[in-house]
């Protein structure tokens, strides 16, 4: 059985965050010798096979995402369409159903790996296929934030569910759930899909197994309240840490740019692919960046109010940080930017992969949830592990100022705060924990003994 090398079909949700995670885990299995075919949005094909480490072994299945009224043509994934067509998305993702039957009739997997399409379990089990939900939030969100198909108000979302662990430090603001509940009602009055919370729901209750990317002394107690509410058993996957780049892939190169600084003392701002702030917030933003007096690099998308981020730009803030500072819309390479030695100081929006790729680096984390898991998210880094500083919203709108980026950011590059300190320590060990040798590998080797057990067990 320990020697058994298995099969998967690896189906994630068409998000470039959703499909990056999954075909990280893909790596890690096919490093043992397992085979993946792994089914993306065809144009996504560009983007993902630079992180195919092992070609012979996870090969690529494309599937063209039929198109569905209101639906921009050409839309394949969630940096394609804004957050409030994205229920048509999943729409053109339950359409693909027949296509992944034929490859699961065709390749025969022993386990297919899905989150968003939740339909695919009852598909597997017609064929003897195992299937498992790999959840690209964390626990502790899971934990939190699903609550049952009933609507949740507002006031019971900003606190925690019964049962919840008692040492979390994780609640909602009141903006925060606002924003969730809207999220969670997204296309229950649509006739042809399930709602947001619906899908998630069936999603989870519905596979052979739940996997997550964490470990147990990270999110030990959030696992053990997730096994219990949903009765499946709870698998392991560890840090799931990427692969080092050390040269960039994209056409500009920051390198020299950031050379010229010295060493942590740049701040570097991205909040991801698909983020769009509202143009005070950008402003409030990029002011806080120069309040600092610190060099920074920012890699945002146009605010939502503008075409292009120069006409987004606080007058006069061009010619003000002439040299020192950059607002950039295009790609980064993230990862390569976290590990240079002039970055000292990260903003994030505080995407789940986002943070994973900055817990491995030195810099200290500025947390600026946007939405969803986020917000717990950064309550479980700011609070629980304590190794970043939330900036401070308003309560009722979530608001932020310039003045609390820059106080965010000066606690943790000023060596003389005593709070910053406590949390430069902390980040540290905790670096160093996910840094240990034999770490992941002991998480993804039992990973997949967990699996092999699972097979086993249907074909005994």
């Amino acid at each position: 059985m320990e020697d058994e090398k298995l099969t998967f079909i690896m189906y994630p949700w068409y998000a470039m965050g959703h499909l990056t995670s999954f075909l990280l885990l893909s790596n890690k299995l096919a490093h043992r010798g397992h085979k993946i075919f792994f089914v993306h949005p065809a144009k996504t094909l560009s983007k993902l096979e630079k992180f195919n480490l092992y070609s012979e072994l996870i090969n690529f299945k494309s599937v063209t995402v039929p198109h569905v009224d209101g639906l921009p043509l050409g839309a394949e994934t969630t940096s394609d369409i804004p957050i409030f067509k994205q229920n048509l998305l999943f729409q053109a993702l339950d359409l693909t159903n027949p296509n992944i039957e034929s490859l699961i009739q065709e390749l025969k997997p022993h386990f297919i790996l899905y989150d968003f399409a939740y339909w695919v379990p009852s598909v597997a089990r017609k064929y003897g296929v195992k299937s498992v939900h790999y959840c690209s939030i964390t626990p502790s969100s899971v934990g939190y934030l699903m609550r049952g198909e009933q609507p949740t108000s507002e006031t019971e979302m900003m606190k925690p569910p019964p049962g919840f662990p008692v040492k979390s430090s994780i609640k909602l603001h009141k903006y925060e759930a606002r924003l969730i509940a809207a999220l969670h009602s997204m296309g229950k009055d649509s006739s042809s899909s399930v709602s947001f919370t619906q899908r998630l729901l069936l999603a989870f209750q519905d596979g052979d197994a739940i996997a997550f990317k964490t470990t147990r002394e990270i999110e030990g107690p959030y696992c053990e309240f997730v096994e219990h509410k949903f009765k499946k058993p709870i698998v392991l996957a560890g840090p799931v840490l990427p692969e080092p780049i050390v040269t960039s892939n994209t056409e500009e190169d920051w390198s020299k740019w950031l050379e010229k600084f010295q060493e942590k003392t740049v701040i570097f701002c991205a909040f991801g692919s698909e983020c769009k702030l509202k143009k005070d917030q950008f402003q409030e933003l990029v002011l806080g960046l120069e309040l600092t007096d610190l060099p920074f690099l920012a890699v945002l998308k146009p605010p939502v109010e503008a075409e292009t981020i120069e006409e987004a730009l606080p007058e006069g803030f061009t010619e003000r940080t002439q040299g020192k500072g950059i607002v950039h819309s295009g790609w980064t390479e993230q990862q390569l930017m976290l590990s240079h030695p002039s970055v000292g100081c990260f903003v994030t929006h505080c995407g789940g992969n986002s943070l994973s790729e900055a817990m491995i680096n030195e810099c200290q984390l500025v947390l600026v949830p946007n939405i969803g898991d986020q917000f717990i998210n950064a309550r479980l880094f700011s609070g629980d592990l304590k190794v970043g500083v939330e900036v401070e919203r308003h309560e009722e709108n979530g608001f932020f100022t310039k003045g609390g980026v820059c106080k965010a950011i000066n606690m943790l590059m000023n060596d003389e705060s005593e709070e910053g300190s406590k949390i430069r320590v902390n980040r540290a060990k905790w670096r160093e924990f996910l840094l240990t040798k034999g770490l992941e590998d002991s998480y993804i080797d039992a990973l997949v003994q967990k699996l092999q057990t699972l097979h086993g067990a249907s074909v005994c």
